[in-house]
């Protein structure tokens, strides 16, 4: 009989040539579970997608009764479905000013796609602007936009009119001019390794936007529903952009997206011409259902105020001489190793003691920290425990340079 490993291989559309390869049977709040019944503890939560943890009891109950009552009905925007109006005015509530409309899709890129096309279409103008060291997704037009040279390369040309300035350099910000539709930015890039922005850089980003009417399009796709001990990490800073993209988090597990504004500035996608962005899956009901019970459980536990301790936790208890850094805000995390450190011996060894995480797309020498956020302190105990050991088990001795 063929396994579904070989299957796997033969069939499904690989990212690269080495996946990881684990055959997950089942997951329970922050523990994936193999064919063989070994636990694994998540310290990814799929790329900040499962805060509330996996299949948590009140996600799974919204979704079952709205799979009772219907899937999809028709093209987005055309019918009015329950489930999208409970979330908008939940989310619209919780953004605060300028946010008054929300726009659903289906995942992070279309968002950030639909952002760029509402600032081109407001503003008249051609020019984006974004970041060294970011990523926005993986279509045509986040690709653009991402601050790297590897992973778009195969696919150029790509869109014309972008430009890149360095993160956290206000000297750079000149390049934002009247000729500039929006700037596009994680107040926290997520890639470079949990990278957070200056207060004062933040601030210049804003002001030189404001002075040149450009839009500024801040990314929260990893940042969003609690993962930095804010609800949202822009937050931290009193800074409001004037378009905003979510995802991951934001669907309990189930696959969303969306992009909000103001009403005035959204209400443009709708004339001259009409359907100024359209999707015929976005905002499925069920995912709707899903992320406001995801939004209302992170509210009713105190979620995101919860993550400022439980990773100050993390950090108190990770001491070793192979860690030169943590960085991050709340529960998101990269864990900076010396450069002579094996990290692939060490990431073995942490899939034979049952743990899980990640890298980086912009750094080989840190992994991430993000479990969901419902992680408790006796498991964060636990889980640094079993970090330790596997780095014990790793002959390293410390670089001297």
């Amino acid at each position: 009989m063929i396994s579904q490993r070989t299957l796997f291989l033969q069939h499904v559309g690989q990212t690269s040539p080495c996946p990881m390869g684990l055959e997950i049977e089942k997951a329970e709040g922050i523990y994936l579970f193999d064919t063989l019944g070994k636990r694994y503890i998540d310290l990814v939560s799929g790329v900040s997608v499962s805060n509330v943890g996996h299949r948590h009891p009140k996600v799974v109950e919204a979704i079952k009764n709205q799979v009772d009552k219907y899937m999809h009905l028709m093209v987005y925007g055309e019918i009015i479905q329950k489930p999208q109006v409970d979330f908008a005015k939940k989310l619209v509530d919780c953004l605060g000013q300028p946010f008054e409309s929300v726009y659903f899709v289906n995942s992070g890129s279309e968002a950030i796609e639909g952002a760029l096309k509402l600032a081109k279409r407001t503003t008249g103008r051609r020019e984006i602007l974004a970041f060294k060291n970011a990523y926005h997704g993986s279509t045509h037009g986040a690709l653009s936009i991402y601050g790297g040279d590897e992973l778009n390369r195969a696919v150029k040309p790509l869109l014309p009119g972008v430009g890149f300035m360095e993160f956290n350099s206000i000297p750079s910000l000149d390049a934002i001019t009247s000729k500039t539709a929006c700037v596009v930015m994680e107040v926290i890039q997520a890639e470079a390794g949990v990278i957070q922005a200056d207060r004062e850089f933040i601030q210049a980003v804003r002001q030189r936007c404001n002075e040149t009417g450009a839009l500024l399009i801040f990314d929260e796709i990893q940042t969003g529903f609690g993962r930095t001990g804010a609800l949202f990490a822009f937050q931290h800073f009193n800074i409001q952009p004037d378009i905003i993209c979510l995802a991951k988090g934001m669907g309990g597990g189930m696959p969303i997206g969306a992009f909000a504004s103001s009403k005035k500035l959204m209400d443009t996608l709708t004339f001259n011409p009409v359907l100024g962005h359209i999707t015929t899956f976005g905002g499925h009901p069920v995912s709707c259902a899903a992320g406001l019970a995801a939004l209302q459980v992170i509210l009713d536990e105190s979620l995101d105020k919860a993550a400022t301790p439980k990773g100050n936790l993390f950090r108190d208890l990770l001491k070793h001489a192979a860690i030169m850094d943590i960085r991050g805000k709340g529960l998101f995390m990269a864990v900076e190793l010396d450069a002579a450190f094996d990290r692939d011996l060490f990431f073995k060894k942490c899939l034979e003691k049952g743990i899980m995480y990640d890298y980086f797309l912009f750094t080989q020498t840190a992994f991430r920290i993000a479990p969901p956020l419902t992680i408790t302190g006796e498991e964060i105990h636990q889980t640094v425990a079993l970090l330790l050991e596997a780095m014990d088990e790793v002959n390293f001795v410390r670089s001297k340079i």
